[in-house]
Protein backbone atom coordinates (compact mmCIF):
# COMPACT_ATOMS: atom_id res chain seq x y z
CA UNK A 1 0.00 0.00 0.00
CA UNK A 2 1.45 3.66 -1.13
CA UNK A 3 2.31 5.99 1.59
CA UNK A 4 0.69 9.00 2.19
CA UNK A 5 2.99 12.00 1.36
CA UNK A 6 3.59 15.37 3.26
CA UNK A 7 4.69 18.61 1.51
CA UNK A 8 6.54 20.76 3.33
CA UNK A 9 6.47 24.70 2.29
CA UNK A 10 8.95 26.69 3.38
CA UNK A 11 9.61 30.58 4.04
CA UNK A 12 11.79 33.21 3.07
CA UNK A 13 15.48 32.53 3.99
CA UNK A 14 15.04 29.18 5.06
CA UNK A 15 15.74 25.68 4.09
CA UNK A 16 14.64 22.44 4.50
CA UNK A 17 16.20 22.60 7.95
CA UNK A 18 12.94 24.36 9.50
CA UNK A 19 11.39 21.14 9.19
CA UNK A 20 13.89 18.93 10.64
CA UNK A 21 12.31 17.90 13.53
CA UNK A 22 9.45 16.80 11.74
CA UNK A 23 10.65 15.32 8.66
CA UNK A 24 12.66 13.26 11.52
CA UNK A 25 8.97 12.28 13.18
CA UNK A 26 7.19 11.67 10.41
CA UNK A 27 9.37 10.08 7.76
CA UNK A 28 8.57 6.88 9.06
CA UNK A 29 5.05 6.85 8.42
CA UNK A 30 4.78 9.37 5.30
CA UNK A 31 6.82 10.55 2.16
CA UNK A 32 8.48 13.49 3.25
CA UNK A 33 8.85 16.38 0.29
CA UNK A 34 10.59 19.50 0.77
CA UNK A 35 9.62 22.32 -1.80
CA UNK A 36 11.94 23.59 -3.44
CA UNK A 37 11.38 27.70 -3.29
CA UNK A 38 14.89 28.39 -4.43
CA UNK A 39 14.73 28.96 -8.25
CA UNK A 40 11.83 30.83 -9.02
CA UNK A 41 10.95 34.53 -8.45
CA UNK A 42 7.42 34.08 -8.65
CA UNK A 43 5.17 32.53 -5.84
CA UNK A 44 3.42 30.94 -9.20
CA UNK A 45 6.18 29.50 -9.78
CA UNK A 46 7.10 28.15 -6.69
CA UNK A 47 3.46 26.20 -6.70
CA UNK A 48 3.86 25.39 -10.05
CA UNK A 49 7.34 23.55 -9.23
CA UNK A 50 5.74 22.26 -5.89
CA UNK A 51 3.39 20.80 -7.77
CA UNK A 52 5.81 19.25 -10.19
CA UNK A 53 7.40 17.55 -7.70
CA UNK A 54 4.57 16.38 -5.57
CA UNK A 55 2.46 12.68 -5.91
CA UNK A 56 -0.71 13.01 -7.10
CA UNK A 57 -2.60 13.59 -3.89
CA UNK A 58 -0.65 14.84 -0.72
CA UNK A 59 -0.62 17.07 2.40
CA UNK A 60 0.48 20.28 2.46
CA UNK A 61 1.93 21.63 5.71
CA UNK A 62 3.02 25.56 4.68
CA UNK A 63 5.17 27.72 6.72
CA UNK A 64 5.25 32.11 6.29
CA UNK A 65 6.02 32.32 2.68
CA UNK A 66 4.83 28.88 2.00
CA UNK A 67 1.45 29.73 2.85
CA UNK A 68 1.57 32.25 -0.12
CA UNK A 69 2.42 29.19 -1.82
CA UNK A 70 -0.05 26.99 -0.57
CA UNK A 71 -2.68 29.54 -1.56
CA UNK A 72 -1.67 29.32 -4.70
CA UNK A 73 -1.31 25.62 -5.25
CA UNK A 74 -5.22 25.71 -4.02
CA UNK A 75 -5.85 28.00 -6.95
CA UNK A 76 -4.02 25.80 -9.16
CA UNK A 77 -4.78 22.57 -8.19
CA UNK A 78 -6.97 22.03 -5.14
CA UNK A 79 -8.61 18.93 -5.80
CA UNK A 80 -4.69 17.36 -5.22
CA UNK A 81 -4.43 18.29 -1.69
CA UNK A 82 -5.84 16.41 0.73
CA UNK A 83 -5.37 18.60 3.85
CA UNK A 84 -4.16 22.09 4.04
CA UNK A 85 -1.51 23.63 7.77
CA UNK A 86 -0.92 26.99 7.59
CA UNK A 87 1.89 27.89 9.91
CA UNK A 88 2.58 31.90 10.77
CA UNK A 89 1.23 32.86 7.51
CA UNK A 90 -1.22 35.44 6.05
CA UNK A 91 -3.47 35.96 3.13
CA UNK A 92 -2.98 39.90 2.12
CA UNK A 93 -0.70 40.99 -0.63
CA UNK A 94 1.95 43.60 0.87
CA UNK A 95 0.61 47.39 1.35
CA UNK A 96 2.89 50.19 1.26
CA UNK A 97 4.88 49.92 4.61
CA UNK A 98 5.67 45.92 3.57
CA UNK A 99 7.29 46.67 0.30
CA UNK A 100 9.07 49.84 1.11
CA UNK A 101 10.72 47.81 3.79
CA UNK A 102 11.35 45.18 1.27
CA UNK A 103 12.81 46.95 -1.45
CA UNK A 104 15.10 48.62 1.23
CA UNK A 105 15.76 44.95 1.98
CA UNK A 106 16.81 44.31 -1.86
CA UNK A 107 18.88 47.86 -1.53
CA UNK A 108 21.02 46.59 1.38
CA UNK A 109 21.65 43.51 -0.75
CA UNK A 110 22.65 45.35 -3.98
CA UNK A 111 25.38 47.04 -1.64
CA UNK A 112 26.69 44.00 -0.19
CA UNK A 113 24.99 44.04 2.75
CA UNK A 114 23.10 40.87 2.79
CA UNK A 115 24.68 39.93 6.75
CA UNK A 116 22.74 42.97 7.76
CA UNK A 117 19.95 41.74 6.46
CA UNK A 118 19.94 38.53 8.24
CA UNK A 119 20.74 40.44 11.50
CA UNK A 120 17.49 43.01 11.04
CA UNK A 121 15.38 39.80 10.59
CA UNK A 122 16.33 37.90 13.87
CA UNK A 123 14.62 39.99 16.32
CA UNK A 124 11.07 39.64 14.60
CA UNK A 125 11.73 35.86 13.59
CA UNK A 126 12.44 34.93 17.27
CA UNK A 127 10.54 35.75 20.67
CA UNK A 128 12.35 38.05 23.27
CA UNK A 129 13.11 35.55 25.58
CA UNK A 130 14.60 33.71 22.47
CA UNK A 131 16.95 36.22 20.98
CA UNK A 132 19.96 34.55 23.14
CA UNK A 133 19.17 31.23 22.41
CA UNK A 134 22.98 30.61 20.61
CA UNK A 135 21.30 27.01 18.86
CA UNK A 136 18.56 28.61 17.71
CA UNK A 137 20.60 31.88 16.71
CA UNK A 138 22.97 29.74 14.55
CA UNK A 139 20.30 27.62 13.14
CA UNK A 140 18.47 30.46 11.82
CA UNK A 141 21.85 31.94 10.43
CA UNK A 142 22.72 29.00 8.76
CA UNK A 143 19.54 28.87 6.79
CA UNK A 144 20.04 32.37 5.69
CA UNK A 145 23.92 31.80 4.76
CA UNK A 146 22.58 28.56 2.64
CA UNK A 147 19.80 30.62 1.16
CA UNK A 148 22.56 33.19 -0.08
CA UNK A 149 22.21 37.02 -1.31
CA UNK A 150 20.55 36.05 -4.65
CA UNK A 151 17.61 33.32 -3.72
CA UNK A 152 16.98 35.75 -0.94
CA UNK A 153 16.24 38.52 -3.47
CA UNK A 154 14.19 36.45 -5.96
CA UNK A 155 12.21 35.46 -2.87
CA UNK A 156 11.68 39.15 -2.29
CA UNK A 157 10.26 39.74 -5.86
CA UNK A 158 7.94 36.80 -5.24
CA UNK A 159 6.55 38.47 -2.39
CA UNK A 160 6.19 41.44 -3.57
CA UNK A 161 4.53 40.73 -6.50
CA UNK A 162 2.00 38.42 -5.27
CA UNK A 163 -1.83 38.76 -5.19
CA UNK A 164 -3.93 39.37 -2.69
CA UNK A 165 -5.41 35.40 -1.11
CA UNK A 166 -8.24 36.87 0.91
CA UNK A 167 -10.84 36.70 -2.06
CA UNK A 168 -10.46 32.90 -2.76
CA UNK A 169 -10.14 31.60 1.04
CA UNK A 170 -13.78 30.62 0.85
CA UNK A 171 -12.93 28.38 -2.56
CA UNK A 172 -10.99 26.41 0.17
CA UNK A 173 -12.62 23.23 0.68
CA UNK A 174 -10.23 20.79 2.00
CA UNK A 175 -9.29 20.72 6.09
CA UNK A 176 -7.68 23.37 7.17
CA UNK A 177 -5.13 24.27 10.09
CA UNK A 178 -4.03 27.49 10.70
CA UNK A 179 -1.18 27.37 13.54
CA UNK A 180 0.73 30.61 14.57
CA UNK A 181 3.02 31.29 17.61
CA UNK A 182 1.45 33.62 20.53
CA UNK A 183 4.61 35.97 20.26
CA UNK A 184 4.69 35.93 16.50
CA UNK A 185 6.49 38.97 15.27
CA UNK A 186 5.64 38.57 11.43
CA UNK A 187 2.09 37.50 11.67
CA UNK A 188 -0.61 38.73 14.47
CA UNK A 189 -3.74 37.66 15.32
CA UNK A 190 -6.24 39.88 12.73
CA UNK A 191 -4.48 37.76 10.03
CA UNK A 192 -5.02 34.39 11.41
CA UNK A 193 -8.81 35.46 11.81
CA UNK A 194 -9.10 36.63 8.35
CA UNK A 195 -7.74 33.24 7.58
CA UNK A 196 -10.27 31.67 9.25
CA UNK A 197 -13.64 33.86 8.88
CA UNK A 198 -12.26 32.84 4.97
CA UNK A 199 -11.70 29.57 5.23
CA UNK A 200 -14.70 27.38 5.62
CA UNK A 201 -14.42 25.41 9.24
CA UNK A 202 -10.59 25.96 9.41
CA UNK A 203 -9.41 25.33 12.83
CA UNK A 204 -7.11 27.48 15.23
CA UNK A 205 -4.06 26.48 17.33
CA UNK A 206 -1.95 29.38 19.27
CA UNK A 207 1.16 27.88 20.40
CA UNK A 208 1.98 30.11 23.81
CA UNK A 209 5.53 31.73 24.32
CA UNK A 210 6.55 30.63 20.74
CA UNK A 211 7.57 33.25 18.08
CA UNK A 212 7.29 32.73 13.73
CA UNK A 213 9.49 29.63 13.84
CA UNK A 214 6.81 27.00 16.02
CA UNK A 215 8.64 23.70 13.80
CA UNK A 216 11.66 24.75 15.86
CA UNK A 217 10.92 26.60 18.77
CA UNK A 218 8.26 24.31 19.75
CA UNK A 219 9.22 21.10 17.84
CA UNK A 220 7.25 18.77 20.26
CA UNK A 221 4.03 20.42 20.40
CA UNK A 222 4.38 21.20 16.86
CA UNK A 223 4.90 17.61 15.92
CA UNK A 224 2.42 16.50 18.38
CA UNK A 225 -0.60 18.71 16.72
CA UNK A 226 0.61 17.74 13.34
CA UNK A 227 0.21 14.30 14.30
CA UNK A 228 -3.04 14.35 15.72
CA UNK A 229 -3.87 16.44 12.39
CA UNK A 230 -2.68 13.78 9.72
CA UNK A 231 -4.45 10.75 11.88
CA UNK A 232 -7.90 12.52 11.08
CA UNK A 233 -7.18 13.29 7.67
CA UNK A 234 -8.02 10.90 4.66
CA UNK A 235 -5.22 9.45 2.89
Amino acid sequence: MQRPTVVFATGQLLTEDVWAPQAAAFSHDYDVVVADHGRDDTIAGMAQRLLDAAPERFHLIAHAMGGFTAFEVMRQQPERVLSLVLIATLAPNDGPAQTERRQGYIRLVEAGQFDQVVEERVPILLPPDRRDDARLLDLVRRMADDTGAERFLAQQRAIMSRIDSRPSLSAINVPTLVIRGAEDGITTRAHQDEILAGVPHARFVEIPGCGHLPTLESPEMTNRLLRDWLAEQPT
